[in-house]
């Protein structure tokens, strides 16, 4: 008999978190899962990829921010219409909110998931650190299960009063015919955007926030240039491009602007990533386990990242980590690899992806999710 599980998220926008999302359901068993999705916003531009893979995905038109009643009421009335056997909640609002709603709803059995390992009040909103304090309140009453994408996430959260018991790990997954070195790709980007074969290709996929510490990727940029010639510097994500002027105007100022390529959102970025020598995460808080960095070791790239979260964790011996806001050592540490020769560059490039495979591969994480619903509805 298969069984009902609707997953309910604040919106599906292209963050890791909602990504994620859609690769849980991508690979879920239809065969024992029927799987749906509730927005609790209108925000919803990753829908076209779910309706690929056959998912609905509804929508509740609350407004994003601070959790309202009227949104546990409409969330209520979307549950009794459709009569879940188990409900997955996605990140804090989502948490809280369908907690209350799935108790109100018959009391339906609920799991909530974790996305966050940062809850520094010098870089988290204050609604966020209100909803994740409450959140932890009621995790002794609200959730069957707590699922965290990353150690430090979990560590972090049971300092602040999450029950413990609950509490268990899955990071995230990669899907490893999808991620993989291309070196056709490789070539074509590189003569798409102007680059020489020879040029040494640093590059950063993460959308255009605070948290990513764009900064700090562009001040390192510029010792870096001084260090060496032949060098570019390829960005995408959300809000990477000449339209952003506190980027552009980071760039000019940094005299760099001429060695980067800002290319917005990409839906190719296996492609995009495979074009690099090396890829970097110059996030300076919030992240738990990040996909960009899982991305490019499964493409065979490897990783310079900041001691953010599971980043350390993810690339192991295979990469470099350096301190959060220190643009000194981010250049250092790229410039260590440009030093080495590509042989060796290709080695680690190639364990990386090793790692990848042995550790978080998508099928792998996807059963211990399948595993958790299952001892739940059984």
């Amino acid at each position: 008999m298969k069984r009902k599980i609707t997953f309910v998220i604040t919106g599906l926008g292209t963050g890791g978190a909602e990504m994620m999302l859609f690769k849980l359901l991508s690979r879920m068993d239809k065969n024992d899962f029927v799987p749906e999705v509730i927005s609790m916003t209108d925000y919803v531009p990753l829908k076209v990829i779910f309706d690929e893979i056959g998912v609905p995905v509804k929508t509740l038109g609350m407004r994003r921010g601070v959790p309202e009643l009227k949104g546990i009421y409409r969330l209520v009335k979307a549950f009794r219409w459709s009569d879940p056997d188990l409900v997955q909640t996605w990140m804090y609002h989502a948490d809280l909110i369908g907690g209350i709603a799935a108790k109100l709803s018959g009391n339906l059995s609920v799991v909530w998931n974790i996305r966050n390992s940062n809850l520094d009040p010098s870089s988290s909103k204050k609604t966020t650190i209100m909803t994740a304090k409450t959140c932890a309140i009621m995790s002794k009453y609200l959730p069957r299960k707590i699922i965290c994408c990353a150690e430090e996430a979990r560590r972090v959260h049971e300092k602040i009063g999450y029950d413990s018991k609950k509490i268990t790990t899955i990071p995230n997954g990669f899907d490893l015919d999808s991620f993989k070195p291309d070196p056709v790709g490789r070539n074509e980007v590189r003569e798409e955007l102007g680059i020489s074969k020879d040029s040494f290709i640093v590059g950063l996929v993460a959308r255009y926030d605070p948290q990513k510490d764009h900064k700090n990727f562009v001040h390192a940029a510029q010792m870096f240039k001084s260090l060496i010639t032949k060098v570019d510097f390829v960005l995408c994500g959300d809000g990477i491009n000449y339209d952003n002027e506190e980027l552009t105007s980071m760039l000019d100022s940094s005299g760099v602007r001429d060695r980067f390529h800002l290319l917005g959102r990409r839906s190719d970025i296996p492609r995009i990533v495979s074009s690099f020598d090396l890829k970097c995460s110059s996030s300076s808080y919030g992240e738990a386990f990040s996909n960009s960095i899982g991305e490019a070791m499964a493409c065979g790239v490897p990783c310079v990242v900041t001691d953010v979260g599971d980043s350390a964790y993810i690339v192991g011996d295979t990469g470099k980590v350096v301190k959060p806001r220190d643009s000194e050592s981010l250049c250092m540490a790229w410039y260590g690899f440009w030093k080495m020769h590509k042989d060796e560059r290709m080695n680690l490039g190639n364990q990386a992806r090793q790692r990848i495979l042995e550790m978080f591969s998508l099928d792998t994480v996807v059963e211990k999710y399948e595993n958790i619903y299952r001892d739940i509805l059984n």
